[in-house]
This record gives structure tokens, sequence and C-alpha cells, in this order.
């Protein structure tokens, strides 16, 4: 076997670990992908018989890359998930089947990050998400971390810190029983298949959001409180006559499907028994990339 080959053994070992990180910073599976890529390159242009630790190294490669691509779209959004042109941006989900993650997914998904957690990331600058990220959700100590921000040690803690704070604040812990979300999920798509504006407010939150992401070729949308959601009900309507059971980003969801193609992917967080958040994703070129091996070929129950 030759170096370049053991070379790159050792990097496939890390390759799922790199593409959680990666994940966690940008948002994007399609970007992870090309971050780790980056990371191969740069090993391949590195002493690697110099590197005492290469997993730590990697990570360490990865989230410079990564904050690079987060600096290069530009200025802190302060509202979470609008771009600079004001439009909604979902962050990627990722979808597997009802009943469980594959390995793959259990190691991409570990830490709990679902889709809230996610919203939150894309709201911290790039400093504050790379020192988050990689403390807090691997380990990785601030001493470490400081190079690659130009940072001090005490600096990088204070970012951390500050990010900690609003994660805390507007990502709560996902309830470990999935299957008292999915009755609430279930619930909710009964309520508007049926135009039941009540049922529906009974399952939302008082400041629940919703938000939907068309990409390009379909608008956008932002609603707040649980009124003005469950009066875009039939907006819902059709999506929930298609849904099929999904865990998104490990939580209870649904894909929508008709003529073998995603309409929707809604994800949901949930608070105290009730919905806080919706956020859907019917941009056509992002659905396209969803695996709809995942379903079970069987429509949730219609409550």
């Amino acid at each position: 076997m030759s170096e370049q080959e053991v070379l790159a053994g050792r990097f496939e070992e890390h390759r799922s670990h790199l593409r959680a990180v990666a994940y966690r910073m940008l948002g994007s599976l399609s970007e992870a992908e090309d971050a780790v890529q980056e990371a191969w390159f740069k090993l391949n242009r590195s002493d690697a018989d110099a590197v005492e630790n290469l997993g730590g190294w990697l990570t360490t490669v990865v989230g410079r890359v990564c904050l690079d691509m987060l600096r290069a779209r530009g200025t802190r959004r302060e509202e979470p998930l609008l771009d600079r042109d004001g439009q909604v941006r979902i962050p990627d989900p990722v979808v597997s089947r009802a009943d469980g993650l594959d390995p793959e997914q259990e190691i991409l998904l570990a830490d709990s990050v679902g889709i809230a957690l996610m919203v939150v990331l894309e709201s911290l600058a790039p400093a504050e998400r790379l020192a988050f990220v990689l403390h807090d959700l691997f380990a990785v100590p601030f001493d470490e971390i400081a190079p690659v921000l130009g940072r001090s040690a005490a600096t990088t803690r204070q970012l951390a810190s500050r990010a900690r704070r609003r994660v805390q604040g507007a990502a709560p812990a996902p309830d470990p029983d999935r299957a008292r979300l999915r009755t609430i999920v279930d619930a909710f798509l009964a309520a508007s298949r049926g135009g039941d504006l009540d049922a529906l407010v009974a399952v939302l939150d008082p400041d629940v959001v919703a938000r939907s992401d068309g990409g390009t070729l379909r608008p956008s949308l932002l609603r707040r409180g649980a009124v003005d959601v469950a009066s875009q009900a039939v907006t819902f309507a059709r999506f929930a006559e298609a849904a099929h059971a999904v865990l998104v980003n490990g939580i209870p969801g649904v894909v929508a499907v008709a003529e073998g193609r995603a309409l929707s992917v809604m994800a949901f967080t949930f608070r105290d028994g009730r919905i806080t958040a919706l956020d859907i994703l019917t941009d056509p070129e992002r659905l396209a990339r969803i695996d709809l091996s995942v379903l079970d070929g069987r429509p949730t129950p219609s409550g």
C-alpha cells in the first residue's frame, strides 16, 4: 500500500466526524462536503507525519475552512434565517426513517442537533459560531480554537459564552419521547387537513414562528403567533394530505410527497407539549436531494 493510500485511509477514519463539524458550522450538507474535501487537500499539502493528533488537526482545519466560508456569506444576520435579501433560509434538514437514524446520521446528528439549534447557529456571528461549535459540541480546548480565530483564549472563551447564552435561550433541549412528539405532529396535521383553527391554536405555542423556505423559485413565508400561523392552515393543508412520517434531524417531522417527488419537508420544534416553531422547506432544488427511500410508504394518521 502506498503512502498516499495510507494517508487516505487515515483521513477516511475522520470523515464522518469532520462532516458533523462542518454541518454545524455551515447548515448546508453540500457545503459541509466541500469543507471536508478542502481539509483533505490541505492534508495532502502538509507534512502529515509531523501531526501528532490527526483528528484534532483536521477538526481545526475544517473549522478554519468553514469560518472563511461563513465570512464570505456576508455580515451577521440579526434576524435568524433571513438572508441579505430578506428571504427565509432554513438550514438543510437531515431526513431519516421514522423509526430511527442510520449509523452515519447518528454521527452527523450527535448532541441532538435539531433544526432549532441549527436555526440559532445561523444567527451567530462567524467567530461566535466557531467558538461554540468547536468547544461546546466537540470539546476542542479554547487554546486550540484561539489561533484559528486570531484571538486570545480568553476572548475565545467569551465568544463561546455569548453564543451559549443565545442557544440556551432559543433552542430547547429536544424531548426524548418521540412517540409523544409524533402525537403532537399528528394533531397538527389533522387540524390542518380539516381547517380546524381552534384545534390548530391548541397545539401551537402562543409565540410560535412558522417559516417557509422556497428558494429562488418559490416565495418564502415568515409568520408569528398562534392565531396568525393557524390562519395559514390552508397553506399547509395540501402538504398535510400527502404527509409521510419521518425524523427531521432526529425529531418527528414529515415529508410531503406527490408523484414520487418531495413537495416539502416540515421540521417542528416543541416546548411543553406545544409547537414553538414550524420550518418548512419547499425549495425544489434542495428537495430533489432528499432520499425518499426513508419513507415507509404510509401517510401519517389522519386523527
